[in-house]
């Protein structure tokens, strides 16, 4: 049984940026695809970004360029460094993970955090 925590949550202002981080425990790490998703209030949980368990990086159209996902597979946490924040990036900020492979769905994840929550300012 996977385990997921997420912290680096907060209040930044419209421009600034944030450091999410997603720790691992309970499964091997380096065999899991990890992917952000996040949901803003009254909306369905949408993908943000995935990285493979071979490093392969994939984001949603609108995080290109100002997201930037990465894993440490020694320390078994995986990042998100989101830059240029805009209100509309207001959300709660879920890690998940599934086996080997990316996937933009969120069906196809096995492993869910209890999400940090993000909020922009303007």
């Amino acid at each position: 049984q996977v385990q997921l925590v997420e912290s680096g949550g907060g209040l930044v202002q419209a421009g600034g940026s944030l450091r999410l981080s997603c720790a691992a425990s309970g499964g091997s790490f380096s065999n899991y695809a990890m992917g952000w998703f996040r949901q803003a209030p009254g909306q369905v949980r949408e993908f943000v970004s995935v990285i493979s368990w071979r490093g392969i990086t994939y984001y949603a159209d609108s995080m290109k360029g100002r997201f930037t996902i990465s894993r440490d597979n020694a320390k078994n946490t995986v990042s998100l460094q989101m830059n240029s924040l805009k209100p509309e990036d207001t959300a709660v900020y879920y890690c998940a993970a599934r086996n080997l492979y990316y996937s933009p769905n969120l069906s196809d994840y096995d492993y869910w955090g209890q999400g940090t929550q993000v909020t922009v300012s303007s």
